[in-house]
């Protein structure tokens, strides 16, 4: 596997980092050229998710998969976290189309994963790929930077959403505009097919999130898939025992771990 670290910079002038999962490309394929997968962890804007990370792009790089893990700025950057942190995902994805050779990527087979605040990121992915305002502040081409398929792991909707109160720091440095606090706002007919997974405990962000995003797929006729696990709390990424933190044994759940597997037949059916 070959590992890239890329520098870029977003439409509004910010530099941000990825960091490519590539295969070896081996011409004795029959598809040789990938589906590309990007990572958007989460970590409540002020960290980035080991374990949203790296081990997730890796579990989609053994089922084929060339992978991009998407880091953002955070609260704790210089500026604020939006509009940047999306429009930092929507060049990555651009980029990566426009250089598909070069990554062995199939352009016609993108999906991204968000899970927690990264959900957020993503779903605000889609928002800005398809308003008016956005596409014409930023010269955004929604052929050009919207995935063809989004999942979101338990993830932040609406920020009034969540089981805590936000510090002043991260306050401060996310919008006050209803349309990026509320990312179901931003649902068009044209909004990729989405796959939405999450525990009905989670404690940090409540399923009201997740519910609100499908209604808003359900109303504008978009294909979703929507799992609600019984148990799982926040954080469980692949819900395996080898990514379960020293105090928190919940994360080891087989039942939640389902959500990989089916997220693979789902994406079968929506790149076919």
């Amino acid at each position: 596997m070959k590992i890239t670290d890329l520098n870029l910079t977003n439409a509004n002038g910010r530099p941000f980092k990825a960091t490519i999962y590539q295969q070896r490309p081996n011409e004795m394929l029959r598809q040789p050229d990938r589906p590309l997968m990007l990572v958007i962890p989460g970590g409540s804007f002020n960290h980035f998710s080991v374990r949203e990370s790296e081990p997730v792009a890796l579990a989609y790089a053994a089922r084929g998969f060339n992978c991009a893990i998407l880091w953002y700025n955070l609260v704790q950057d210089e500026g604020m976290v939006y509009p940047d942190a999306a429009l930092s995902g929507l060049q990555l994805l651009t980029y990566l189309r426009q250089h598909h050779a070069e990554y062995n990527l199939d352009p016609h087979r993108t999906a991204v994963i968000g899970f927690s605040a990264g959900g957020h990121v993503a779903a605000m992915m889609n928002s800005f790929a398809q308003n008016q305002q956005y596409q014409e502040k930023y010269q955004l081409d929604p052929n050009q930077c919207q995935p063809e398929a989004t999942i979101l792991g338990y993830p932040l909707i609406d920020i009034e959403e969540i089981g805590f109160e936000l510090d002043e720091q991260q306050e401060a440095s996310l919008p006050s505009d209803d349309f990026i606090r509320d990312a179901s706002l931003g649902v068009t007919p044209q909004t990729p097919p989405t796959f939405i997974f999450q525990a009905w405990d989670d404690p940090v962000v409540l399923i009201d999130n997740g519910l609100k995003y499908a209604q808003a797929l359900r109303e504008h006729n978009v294909p979703a898939e929507v799992h609600l696990f019984d148990r799982g709390g926040h954080g469980f990424s692949l819900a395996q025992s080898e990514l379960v933190q020293t105090d928190k044994p919940w994360q080891d759940n087989p039942h939640a771990a389902h959500w990989f597997e089916l997220s693979i037949e789902w994406l079968q059916r929506v790149f076919v």
